[in-house]
């Protein structure tokens, strides 16, 4: 029989996957975005690819990423754990990330993108710096 916690935890780090996944593409397909032509077939594509993955696959691992990690912490009773107070601060910056991206989704949706090329690629490294932080707090527990 599989205990809570390797459950939780396998069912966290699968949620941790996806979420990532789409938190790396969906800003390098706004980056391709920008250089389509307003209502072009290829802007109207972009359009429901962006759509797709946020909502299909970006927003249900988020959701299943906190249901999962919380459920983690309750089980190992780590609430108030620098090590977790540190994670868990990370973890709200790459959900206002997520949010922040639907904002641009949304923008694009309605041909009113203002951002650069250049400004998606810069955003595009944010949740990699986010990842790092949180795997060596979760590796390392300082």
């Amino acid at each position: 029989m599989v205990d809570a916690y390797s459950l939780a935890k396998s069912l966290h780090i699968i949620s941790v996957i996806a979420w990532m996944a789409g938190l790396f593409y969906l800003p390098r397909l706004f980056v391709y975005h920008t250089s389509a032509e307003v209502g072009s077939d290829k802007s109207e594509t972009f359009k429901i690819m962006e759509r797709r993955l946020l909502k299909a696959i970006m927003a249900p691992s988020m959701i299943a990423t906190w249901i999962f990690g919380l459920w983690l912490v309750y089980l190992l009773d780590a609430y108030f754990d620098l090590w977790f107070m540190l994670k868990f601060s990370l973890v709200i910056a790459m959900t206002i990330y997520h949010m922040v991206l639907s904002r641009h989704v949304a923008r694009f949706d309605q041909d009113q993108n203002k951002n650069s090329e250049r400004y998606f690629r810069f955003i595009n490294e944010l949740p990699t710096i986010l990842m790092v932080a949180i795997v060596v707090l979760v590796v390392f527990k300082p």
